[in-house]
């Protein structure tokens, strides 16, 4: 058997390699008690004193490096940022490891590392550490980014995404399928480009409000595989079941557009720039509207509630009253997608 393209998009194919390939031949995967590897949450976390060291690392091969919303520099940035901010942690620092193609455009570099900047400075994240490697042309795609973040709590304070308890409201911070939409339109020539943008951002400002109002029980960044995949497995790690409203769940009429040209579920892409929470259910609405007051959160929605603790499925509830499982995909339809 050989790696396929969807061994690194999420879902169930990337999460059978993971955990009968990579776990498997582990022998040590958390350090003091922390969140380790075989959570496989967002980051892990390493206590020290009376505070947890919050650490996680992503690899990045985007194509295009430049699509509409950003670039390369920026998602390298903004989705390691995320990932620290989604375990309840203020983001401090990133490294930043590149491996350039021969003959790589020094201008684009500029352009690429200035993003970076402008989307670490959005987070008052520094940029620590790095390494520049350079490839033959032949033997790399134009540019790989490696970005490790870390980031600092109060010990005991992280938020697991397996922490939904029954009653628990599902609340989304923003429209879904952005990002995976505005990548196939770009990179079909839908003529979208002007409408529709990647929402890739980083997400502190919102989570630093819904932490402020005290309700948050699991969260998760929904990149690859979409709202499908990361509800999936905060249900299954959980051991809930959760209701969805599909109505309720906000979606550009583009994305839309571009979806049904495609044939694709815009549940099932990946964004960049959106957090999936739990919340107690008597500080939902509260929660929501301090999400809403930033700008990354105005089309924040709750969509959905835990309805009870058995068979750890995901239903919808359509527009008619039917509902429907909402099953965990085999991979994210867009490849190449961060």
């Amino acid at each position: 058997m050989k790696i396929g393209m969807s061994h690194g998009a999420g879902g169930e194919v990337m999460g059978k390699l993971i955990s009968e390939t990579i776990l498997n031949n582990l022998s040590k995967k958390s350090v003091n008690g922390g969140i380790g590897l075989d959570a496989l949450d967002d980051g892990a976390t390493i206590p020290l004193g009376d505070h947890e060291i919050v650490v996680t690392t992503d690899g990045h091969t985007i194509n295009p490096l430049f699509f509409p919303g950003g670039d390369i520099g920026r998602i390298s940035a903004a989705g390691t940022i995320n990932d620290v901010a989604v375990m309840g942690a203020k983001p401090l620092a990133i490294t930043n490891a590149m491996i350039i193609k021969e003959g790589f455009s020094i201008e684009d570099l500029d352009k690429i590392i200035k993003s970076m900047d402008k989307t670490c400075a959005e987070a008052d994240v520094a940029v620590v550490a790095g390494d520049t490697k350079v490839m033959e042309q032949d033997k790399i795609d134009e540019m790989v980014v490696v970005t490790t973040g870390i980031g600092i709590l109060e010990k005991g304070k992280a938020i697991p995404d397996s922490g939904l308890n029954l009653g628990d409201k599902i609340i989304i911070t923003g429209s879904v399928g952005d990002h995976g939409m505005s990548l196939m339109s770009f990179r079909e020539g839908f003529g979208f480009e002007t409408d529709l943008k990647s929402d890739v951002a980083p997400v502190w400002g919102m989570v630093e409000k819904a932490l402020e109002i005290g309700g948050i029980t699991a969260m998760k960044d929904p990149t690859r595989g979409g709202l499908t995949n990361a509800i999936n497995e905060m249900t299954t790690k959980s051991n809930v079941n959760v209701l969805l409203q599909d109505e309720a769940i906000p979606v550009k009429q583009q994305v839309k557009a571009v979806s049904d040209m495609l044939g694709i579920d815009p549940y099932e892409v990946a964004n960049e720039g959106k957090v999936l929470l739990g919340v107690k259910s008597d500080l939902a609405e509260e929660t929501l509207d301090a999400i809403s007051k930033d700008k990354y959160g105005k089309d924040a929605a709750i969509i959905g509630e835990v309805i009870d603790n058995k068979n750890n499925h995901v239903l919808i509830e359509t527009a008619v009253g039917g509902q429907r499982i909402l099953e965990s995909p085999i991979a994210d339809p867009v490849p190449r997608v961060c």
